[in-house]
């Protein structure tokens, strides 16, 4: 029991820290394809020289994040056998289509990646941009199949168990599950907005040090438009994701907002901690609850002690605290994204303040808590349950020794894989601007100056 004990702690301990760092990774994988391509569409468009520029930078931006990330999510997908074997010994073959069609999307990803980068020099312009049209369309196909295998896990369907053993699989079932219509959205959403905010706060801090050169603006505008008008979207899809979830699992609800007792005219608290009598500080604003849930102060949420205490999520003040700091962030970046818009309506330009571009360059940071925020509510929430109502955690977790020493070396090959992504991209920045009077417009109007008499002559 002790060895179990310890094994989950460690088994949950390096399944979080490990898919913390890789959900950072798979967003850029999935959003950060599509503002290449919109670079690159306005530089085709419009003779922008600059955009092709930011368009041909990004790309390698691209596959140095897809390297990166085919790395942690490798190490994911073992993880699932070697920490949870009797998970993935009894559940395999139902979510195992999710994974094989996962699997298809990123080879094919990697495919177009590659004759994308390589069509700079060898394909006609338009046709090298539809190239990197299925770059696009395969990581959004890549996060559905992760995504649906998550929301399989919270709302499991499609599989008749017989004596603890699956007999028969309904894989239109398995893939279209109850969640999915709102966790794919959300988790999509996502990784639009923190991958816009993101980018954008990184040309933010270069014109907040004095880079105002129209590279840096465009490099701002392009990311930030994508996550300003991601933004509002993901606030309304998220309100009706929580009203789903309690609905369909109201007992992660219910921790998410500490609920207790089941009641109507519940209070919603913003912050406070957690305790078995209700919440200690807070902000309560009487009735919203209850009005969140049902659109009516009357209308009952189930509370915590509608199960057993071995049925309900741990660590409830964590969650509740992450699930008031994702809606926190999203709504401060609701803000920004109201400021440029008010500003741009006016002027046709985005503001050029230092308190903006400040702003600017926090989202970035700010953007990604919310997401770590988003996926500690997800996986804390449906806990005791590995697949909800189904399989305990506890019951899926490896009997093997070593587990701490494997946390231990997976935090090391992390630490050293994080430091060298960001040397990576750091350098790639320093030598895109030292060369960027030099650099060589991929295709598009040329910006070379005229050749010399002199030259001319020779």
């Amino acid at each position: 029991m002790l060895i179990l004990a310890s094994n989950l702690a460690a088994a949950r301990g390096q399944m979080a820290f490990t898919l913390g760092f890789h959900i950072i990774l798979a967003s850029l994988g999935v959003a950060l394809p599509a503002m290449m391509l919109i670079a690159n569409y306005r530089g085709l468009r419009h003779d922008d020289a600059d955009a092709l520029k930011l368009a041909r930078r990004w790309s390698q931006a691209v596959a140095v994040t897809f390297a990166v990330g085919a790395v942690t999510g490798t190490v994911l997908s073992f993880e699932f056998g070697l920490l949870w074997p009797a998970f993935t010994g009894r559940f395999g073959q139902v979510f195992g289509v999710l994974f094989a069609i996962e699997g298809i999307f990123f080879f094919l990803e990697a495919i177009f990646i590659a004759v994308y980068i390589f069509g700079w020099k060898y394909l006609s312009p338009w046709a090298h941009f539809w190239s990197g049209v299925p770059v696009a369309i395969t990581g959004l196909g890549g996060a559905f199949s992760v995504v649906a295998v998550n929301s399989w896990m919270n709302q499991p369907q499609g599989y008749s168990p017989s004596t603890g053993d699956v007999t028969s699989v309904e894989p239109w079932k398995v893939i279209f599950n109850p969640a999915v219509p709102y966790e794919v959205p959300h988790m999509i959403l996502a990784a639009y907005l923190v991958t816009g905010f993101l980018v954008a706060s990184i040309y933010a801090t270069g014109m907040l040090r004095g880079r105002r050169d129209r590279i840096h603006r465009l490099g701002l505008l392009i990311p930030l438009t994508v996550a300003c008008i991601a933004t509002p979207i993901q606030f309304a899809v998220g309100d009706s994701a929580a009203r789903a979830i309690a609905k369909d699992q109201p007992i992660k609800f219910a921790a998410m907002e500490c609920v207790q007792q089941t009641s109507t005219d519940v209070t919603e608290y913003l912050g406070g901690r957690c305790t078995s009598s209700g919440i200690k500080g807070g902000i309560g604003i009487p009735g919203l609850d209850s009005f969140l849930v049902g659109w009516s102060t009357s209308t009952q949420v189930t509370g915590l002690d509608s199960v057993p205490p071995d049925d309900r999520p741990p660590a409830n003040t964590m969650l509740h605290l992450s699930f008031d700091a994702m809606v926190g962030i999203c709504s401060a970046l609701i803000v920004l994204a109201l400021w440029l818009g008010v500003v741009w309506w006016r002027r046709r330009d985005f503001p050029q303040s230092r308190w903006f571009l400040r702003a600017t360059a926090l989202s970035g940071v700010a953007s990604v808590v919310a997401l770590e925020c988003g996926w500690i509510v997800t996986e804390v929430g449906r806990q005791p349950w590995i697949v909800y109502n189904v399989m305990r955690t506890s019951d899926a977790v490896t009997q093997a020794n070593g587990v701490w020493v494997t946390f231990a070396l997976i935090v090391v090959l992390y630490v050293g894989l994080g430091a060298t992504l960001i040397i990576a991209l750091r350098t790639m920045s320093r030598r895109w601007r030292s060369n960027d009077a030099e650099e060589e417009v991929p295709y598009g109007p040329d910006t070379s100056p005229p050749p010399t008499v002199a030259a001319t002559s020779r």
